[in-house]
Parts: C-alpha cells; structure tokens; sequence
C-alpha cells in the first residue's frame, strides 16, 4: 500500500515590526496562505537578532524603523551571518538613501507600508524564489538618487546636528572638533546635496532618508 504523499513545507516567516496592530495584520495575512507560516515576530533590534539566530526563518520582514536602533544594522547582521537570508523591507520610509542603505545591507525586497496585501504576496513569494522586488515607485526613487550626494558617516553626523538647530560652534563643541571643520563639513554638504543653504540642507536630507524626524 502506497504512502499518501507529504504535504509540501509551508514558508516559514519572521516579522519584524513594532508596532503590535500591524504585526498581528501582517501575520494574519500570512498565515492565511496555505504555502505560508509565520514562525516568529519581534519588536526591537535586540529581539530580532536573537529570534532570527534560535528560530533560522526562511524569510524575514523587516521595518527600518525599531525602538532600539535601526532595521538596516540588524539586516546587515543578519546577512553577515547567514548570506543566503532572504529579507523584504516593509517601511514607511521611501527616501532614496533608505531604500540604498536597505539594499546594499542585504535585503532582496522593499515594500512601503500602505501597499496592498496582495503586492506584499508577491514580494514575499518572488524573494523566496531567489529574486529581488522592487515595486515601480521603489525602483524610480533609485533611478533619481543623484551620483555622488553619498555623505560620510562625520557629514550625517553634521547634518543631524543642523537638523537639530546647533550652529556651526555648537557642532564643533559636540564633535570635539574645529569649528573651521565643521565650515568645511557644512560646505561639502551643501555641494553634494544640490542645496544653497542650511535649512534646504535638513530638508533635502529629510527628503531623502539621510537624517528623520
């Protein structure tokens, strides 16, 4: 008598997100496919990274956006320690250098929260399959990110502290540096932002996810 043949395995989902209502809407929509099961959900950065490491899901969901630091840092880990690891940003940020920062860290898909459930499908079932996805908008606002404008780590730190309102001696005084560096900062970042000034600065660097509210 022949043996009834083994269900298929379901794809086995991490969601990494904080706030608790979109967590349980994301879950119930995966868990409502029958190829799909989430294994595991997390909150916080820290959290991620110990459920991803006990619980080696197949696929994670990541906001970049985390109580305790950033979702591009726990992805660079995450794919430092795992290459193959497949991960869908799912964000409300759209910015150019967010979506470049997700990107170069390791994920494979990047979604804006507000997306239909059924483009999230997609995203999830295309990476599973080893491709990436990137819905049009996303790939559009990569095709505008200017060449060159990529600021160092010391220039977003600047501009933060320009986001922040701190005049040129007061950044010196933060930093531990020269206020004729800082100057210099400030005028290096003016050129590679396309900008004319201090506030057109800050609002570009909004504009583009360099720096967030």
């Amino acid at each position: 008598m022949s043996q009834p043949a083994s269900a298929p395995e379901k794809l086995r989902v991490m969601i990494v997100e904080d706030h608790p209502i979109m967590r349980f809407g994301i879950a119930a929509i995966l868990n409502a496919q029958p190829d799909m099961v989430v294994v595991a959900q997390a909150e916080t950065a820290a959290s991620a990274l110990e459920t991803f490491r006990r619980t080696q899901p197949d696929l994670t969901l990541m906001d970049l956006r985390l109580p305790d630091g950033s979702g591009v840092d726990v992805i660079r880990v995450i794919c430092a320690e795992r290459p193959a690891a497949r991960v869908v940003v799912l964000t409300t940020y759209e910015g150019d250098e967010d979506i470049h920062q997700a990107l170069a860290a390791g994920a494979r898909g990047y979604l804006i929260k507000g997306m239909s459930h059924e483009l999230l499908l997609k995203a999830v079932r295309r990476v599973e399959q080893g491709q990436r996805f990137l819905p049009p908008v996303i790939s559009e606002a990569l095709s505008h990110r200017p060449s060159g404008s990529q600021l160092t780590q010391r220039e977003l730190e600047v501009l933060k502290l320009m986001f922040e309102g701190l005049s040129n001696r007061e950044i010196a005084d933060h930093l531990g540096i020269k206020e004729a560096t800082v100057k210099t900062h400030v005028s290096v970042i003016l050129t590679r932002l396309n900008v004319e000034d201090r506030t057109q600065a800050v609002v570009e660097g909004l504009k583009r996810g360099l720096i967030h509210l």
